[in-house]
């Protein structure tokens, strides 16, 4: 994952605690505010699931009073369940709020709530700044890591939900309730998707209270709506005029097929897995090459091998047959190496190992040669240079690197493997407690399993019913 920025604009958190005028927060771009959110957080890599918010988007802009005009949606690698626009047509929708959606209508509510503020001006001007406010607060507390951040940025978003804030918002369900319509889906499932939130928050809440935490609130989409909202309710009826010829129906089926495998919760092998290292699952190892350096796994002399751009330099580890003869026999017995200088026993990761310079012959530079073994490979590394004067500053790096080699622990193992939605079908037989045990989860997955399911706080499924489940 990005780092966080440690140049956020002073333009930007001035304007998230609500100090600026109207005029200099219009100043501010739907491209900076994009920008601003990649440095955060990643766009989520699954192309199949990144189409799908586009052709759905597309769908609900075409029935919009702004069909033609360009929407930007992006799918971004966040576990929080929410979505949110911003000026210019950008949409935003968090990888975390799909697993919580049970189908396609429940999806197409949330993109046409989000296109709704849009087209009924929301994100411009005095009226915008709430939501504004809530943009830049969320991108501050994912580029700083700080709730407090976030809560000051939220309460001011807050103070303005209470007066106009509360009415964009119902402007927004009633304009995408009436996309929805007319793309030929369910208005209610608007309200459904709202009983998932509040079931989301409830939790959120009663998870704090028995953790002694101040007491969390749930500031993402439909936030503002009480659970049994009679306005959404007549917003959904009102909206029935628009209904298509034909229904789509929940497009449940679809939902399915590209959300099955979708990452549950926090996505370590995203967060984790530095640009610079390799890591071979099979073997179980790993190496950190130098920073900038280009890996090339199809290196026929090597498991793995690096060099910087210009190849001046290259470092290669080879993964051979080891003896029981210690590291330095290795090196001078097995593979005939004749001579080294300054050589000496290396132990990275507690690791047996001998490392040494092979000095050049026939006008050839010196270069680093090292044996590790670990389990039943002797693992051989080859660092050389093409010009000698280069030699000494680039073995400080291969030292540097042939030291990072270690074993995956089995930890590192289960965080480069994230937990997974997967759909099952449920028996007569099947109940939650029963899936936990079954899949090692714990009591508070089990709520997790039911809100997703939309079954909390006890409901249970029933036979033919296709339920998520998550795992590695």
């Amino acid at each position: 994952m990005h780092k966080a920025s440690p140049l956020l604009p002073t333009l930007l958190l001035a304007a998230l605690i609500g100090l600026l005028p109207a005029s200099v927060w219009a100043a501010v771009t739907g491209e900076e505010i994009y920008k601003e959110v990649l440095e955060g957080t990643d766009i989520y890599e699954d192309k199949k699931l990144q189409a799908y918010i586009v052709e759905l988007g597309e769908e609900v802009v075409a029935q919009s009073e702004m069909a033609g005009e360009k929407f930007i949606f992006t799918l971004l690698d966040s576990p929080d369940l929410n979505a949110f626009a911003t000026r210019d047509n950008y949409i935003y929708v968090n990888r975390g709020l799909l697993n919580y959606v049970s189908n396609e209508a429940q999806l197409v509510s949330v993109l046409a709530h989000e296109v709704g503020h849009i087209t009924r001006n929301h994100v411009r001007g005095q009226e915008g700044q709430a939501t504004g406010a809530k943009v830049l607060s969320t991108i501050a507390a994912v580029l700083s890591g700080s709730n407090e951040v976030y809560e000051a940025g939220m309460a001011y978003a807050n103070s303005l939900i209470k007066g106009h804030g509360r009415r964009n918002e119902l402007e927004a369900d009633e304009a995408g309730a009436e996309y929805m319509a007319k793309l030929g889906y369910a208005p209610s499932e608007m309200i459904s998707m709202l009983s998932i939130m509040k079931d989301y928050e409830s939790l959120q809440k009663q998870r704090a209270k028995s953790r002694g935490a101040a007491k969390q609130t749930y500031h993402g989409i439909f936030a503002s709506h009480p659970r049994n909202d009679s306005r959404l309710r007549t917003v959904v009826t009102k909206a029935n005029a628009f209904k298509a010829d034909i229904s789509r129906g929940n497009g449940a089926e679809r939902y399915r097929s590209l959300t099955n495998g979708l990452v549950w919760g926090e996505n370590f092998l995203a967060k984790e897995q530095k640009s610079e290292r390799f890591s071979d699952m099979q073997r179980r190892v790993r190496i950190d090459f130098p920073t900038d350096w280009v890996q090339d796994s199809a290196d026929p002399q090597s498991l793995i091998s690096a060099s910087p751009e210009d190849k001046t330099a290259i470092l290669r580890v080879q993964p051979i047959a080891r003896t029981a003869q210690s590291p330095e026999e290795y090196l001078y017995n097995y593979l005939k190496v004749s001579q080294l200088r300054d050589s000496r026993a290396i132990a990275p990761a507690r690791l047996k190992g001998f490392t040494g310079i092979l000095p050049g012959t026939e006008g050839k530079p010196d270069s680093r040669i090292a044996v590790i073994y670990y389990k039943l490979n002797a693992y051989l590394f080859s660092g050389e240079v093409k010009d000698q004067a280069s030699f000494a500053e680039t073995d400080k790096l291969f030292l540097a690197s042939i030291n990072t080699f270690r074993p995956i622990s089995s930890r590192e193992i289960q965080g480069q493997r994230p937990q997974r939605v997967q759909y099952v079908k449920a028996t007569s037989a099947t109940t939650f407690a029963g899936l936990a045990k079954a899949l090692k989860l714990s009591a508070t997955d089990i709520e997790d399993l039911r809100i997703i399911n939309g079954l909390y706080p006890s409901g249970e499924p029933v036979a033919g019913q296709w339920i998520k489940i998550f795992k590695r």
